[in-house]
């Protein structure tokens, strides 16, 4: 019986291992799913899939019909009719849109109209461009019109040099009609040139149609609001963040009740992602990050009760919950992701605490595939605090072997390291490609307290360091952990980290890849954009000697300062368009490393942004990447 037992157990380890893994190019076929809406009837989910096509380095899209229960997917071509638009009034007569409008001069062709092939720019203030584009003079400004007219459209917002939706990512999200039809509310930041650049002050606008009048809903507070809806009862909702300046500031769920604006989220412990409301009225679902993942929760609404507002967490696991798409009933339609498993679209019944997938675009590749397996770590830091580290292990993991290791650095840098799949940083596929993943829940991470997220501002290369050390330390000691083959790897605040940690790791390291990393906190404040992040965490100008935050920055954790203590191979990645963290601090760091000798590598993408979009260009950088990583680990 024994001998049968081991027979049956080694034909099931030789078909585990036969199972193919991941790969650069099979990540690149996945289908991205992206939920368009639930039907006004509440039966059909409507969802959009887009497949890279790599001959013609795009995306092809297709929309699909499905029934929340699950089922088979139809291809629709038409779905508009079946969904709720947000944009038409209630009585169904007008429709709201947004455009650009030409509001400044700013060309060259503007200012002299007899040099129409001049390919000038002449800005007085800053704004000048933002994320990947320059300002050419035009602002977003909403719309509405007649639903059988729509060339009666109206500029809700004149000749304001203001935008709304905000650049560069709002949407129509970033406006709605009131109840009764008889206003719009929207966001803007009506800021303009370098006041507008420095600040964070968005609010909540009502333009009445009637009197062609604009009010500023949220003139109080002083940070963000945004993402404005209305309860079921007509209460006015939305995000906010008190602080000007502080763009990852605690994010908490307002609700307008009767002239009381009420912090729903106030005594909680987190930040929100997201919301919507219960079509009682009763609740609002959100989503929030904690204790390395991102899940649901829900807020109950008290009104004019007595009742005391609690916050309960709904799911929990080792899995994100991205978006919330329908709440009806115990149901919540939501997107869901892991380190194995890219997004699709589940069922939660709240009252049963069970899952149905209904969305299944990808399992026919994901069943043929040898997963990797994450365990959360808990890791104490030199203070004493405990934190959460993911480790991700190659797919046929054997304890038995030694693996090289990477220490991932997570960007933000107050962003979530959750169960995420991204395209780019997929440690899925790092782990078919034989490496541990140590991926730490460092200090400035939401989901774990508002102290602990705030603790890296102002500290970029204090306590954040030390806990990416702790995390490697903790980890290498296990002896699996290949310790002669150790890398560091990030994007954005992780490729700063990266460039920090290359003049202080003390040789634990044998080779680094940074992405778009900030290299010298002075140049990067003389070239970024929204002048308002390192002005909060990094402490302001490098120019204000008495500005004590400013000049320890510049002195202690600024990456320059130490390249003479470079001595490890570095691959330098840079996308031209980012104007986030410019060019400039890809060339210099790979500049200083070429100088100094050290083995360095330059991947240059001019048309990409502070990411990696285009298909084609996301397949050279991943081959560079693990092209890089053979060379040098």
């Amino acid at each position: 019986m024994k001998k049968i037992f081991l027979f049956a157990l080694s034909l099931a380890s030789l078909s585990a291992f036969s199972q193919e893994v991941m790969t650069k190019e099979l990540l690149w076929k996945l289908g991205r799913v992206s939920p368009i809406g639930v039907t006004k009837d509440g039966k059909n989910l409507i969802f959009k899939v887009s497949h890279a096509n790599m001959a013609e380095d795009k995306f092809d899209s297709k929309t699909y019909q499905i029934p929340v229960t699950g089922g088979n997917p139809v291809e629709i071509k038409e779905y508009k009719h079946l969904l709720s638009d947000k944009n038409i009034s209630p009585d169904g007569k007008t429709i709201l849109s947004h455009e650009a409008v030409k509001i400044n001069k700013v060309l060259g062709k503007d200012i002299y109209p007899t040099m129409e092939k001049s390919d000038a720019y002449v800005y007085d203030g800053l704004d000048y461009r933002h994320w990947d584009t320059w300002n050419d003079g035009t602002h977003n400004h909403v719309f509405f019109a007649n639903t059988d007219n729509k060339d009666s459209k109206v500029d809700i917002m004149g000749n304001e040099p203001y935008d709304a939706p905000q650049k560069p990512f709002g949407g129509d999200e970033d406006y709605i009609w009131t109840p009764d039809g008889k206003g719009i509310v929207y966001v803007s930041k009506k800021k303009f040139g370098t006041e507008y650049a420095t600040s964070t002050n968005t609010d909540l606008y009502l333009y009445d149609l009637a009197s062609k009048q604009t009010t500023n809903l949220t003139e109080e507070n002083k940070g963000y609001d945004t993402h404005p809806t209305y309860s079921p009862e007509g209460h006015l909702t939305w995000l906010q963040m008190k602080r000007d300046g502080y763009e990852a500031d605690k994010n908490d769920i307002i609700v307008d009740y009767h002239g009381i604006k009420m912090n729903l989220t106030a005594g909680w412990d987190g930040t929100v992602d997201s919301y919507r409301w219960s079509k009682d009225g009763k609740k609002i679902y959100f989503i929030a990050a904690v204790g390395g993942t991102v899940q649901l929760f829900e807020v109950n609404f008290p009104g004019r009760t007595r009742i005391a507002i609690t916050v309960r967490q709904i799911t929990d696991g080792n899995f994100d919950v991205n978006s919330i798409v329908d709440v009806t009933g115990d149901t919540a339609i939501v997107t869901r992701t892991d380190f194995n498993h890219a997004s699709e679209v589940y069922a939660y019944n709240m009252s049963k605490k069970t899952w149905n997938q209904i969305t299944k675009v990808n399992n026919d590749v994901y069943s043929k595939l040898a997963l990797s397996k994450s365990e959360k770590r808990i890791v104490k830091t030199v203070d004493g605090k405990d934190m959460v580290t993911w480790v991700v292990y190659p797919p046929n993991f054997d304890p038995n072997k030694k693996y090289p290791t990477l220490l991932y650095a997570q960007g933000g840098p107050q962003s979530a390291l959750s169960q995420f799949y991204s395209f780019r940083w997929n440690f899925q596929l790092m782990a078919a490609e034989g490496y541990i993943v140590v991926a730490p829940n460092r200090r400035g991470m939401p989901g774990h307290g508002v102290e602990w997220n705030e603790a890296i501002s102002k500290d970029w290369a204090g306590k954040p360091m030390q806990d990416y050390l702790a995390a490697i330390d903790d980890v290498a000691k296990e002896k699996y952990v290949d310790k002669e083959r150790l890398g560091a790897v990030g994007a954005s605040y992780g490729g700063y980290s990266v460039f920090y940690l290359a003049g202080i790791h003390e040789n634990r390291f044998k080779s680094f890849i940074s992405h778009c990393g900030v290299f010298d906190l002075v140049s990067m404040y003389g070239t970024t954009e929204e002048v308002f992040f390192p002005n909060f965490d990094t402490g302001g100008a490098y120019w204000e000697k008495d500005n004590k935050d400013a000049q320890n920055a510049i002195k202690n954790f600024n990456p320059i300062n130490n390249v003479d203590k470079w001595n490890t191979p570095i691959l330098v990645i840079q996308g031209g368009k980012d104007y986030r963290v410019p060019i400039g601090q890809g060339q210099e760091a790979f500049q200083a490393a070429q100088l100094r000798g050290i083995k360095s590598r330059f991947l240059y993408l001019p048309d990409e942004n502070h990411w990696v979009v285009r298909p084609q260009n996301a397949q050279v950088w991943q081959g560079e990447f693990f092209r890089w990583l053979k060379e040098t680990l």
